[in-house]
């Protein structure tokens, strides 16, 4: 009769690279290895956007935004923005109740994801305030609005979401809530 083996022996006598436990256990950790590598890939080839070089010259630029926000409070500065897509004109009034020529204005209109998007202004307010000019079709968006004088001493800045909101009115806080340094 023939020497029968039984199941168990004839598995334990292949040598282990034909197991398939061995090769299971092995595959987390190749994987962890995989995962590291292309994560090291994506850290050494993308841009750090995101890191300031100069974290302390930020903060007092920061300071200084507040300053113009301040000033912009204590002038009791609004503006109203209105756009017609159909004529493809912008018209705004900026009121204050010093009715003295304001100058030019800077307005910037910044998209919310797209930079290259962005627009920058400079407008000439008539004796009331009140100004209008051609602006190609405004893209349905978020836009980041800012109104600055030409001297950039104030600044008025809100959020337009176009065209969900037609117009935009642009406020400064008062002194008392506005962000101390």
């Amino acid at each position: 009769m023939a020497d029968v083996i039984p199941i168990d022996q004839a598995e334990r006598s292949l040598p282990w690279y034909r197991h398939r436990w061995p090769w299971l256990l092995m595959l987390g950790p190749f994987l962890v290895v995989l995962a590291g590598s292309y994560t090291m890939y994506l850290a050494y080839t993308r841009q750090d956007a995101l890191v300031v070089g100069d974290y302390y010259k930020q903060g007092k630029a920061i300071n200084q935004d507040l300053r113009r926000d301040r000033v912009a409070a204590s002038l009791n500065l609004a503006v109203a923005l209105r756009y017609n897509p159909e004529q493809g004109v912008l018209m705004g009034r900026l009121d204050s109740p010093v009715k003295a020529q304001p100058g030019r204005l800077l307005l910037h209109l910044a998209h919310a994801t797209l930079p290259e998007k962005d627009v920058q202004l400079v407008v000439q307010p008539d004796r009331d305030g009140g100004f209008t000019l051609a602006l190609p079709m405004l893209e349905r968006s978020r836009w980041l609005v800012q109104v600055e004088s030409e001297k950039r001493d104030w600044r008025l800045d809100g959020v337009w979401n176009w065209p969900a909101e037609r117009e935009i009115q642009l406020r400064a806080d008062t002194p008392s809530n506005a962000p101390a340094e």
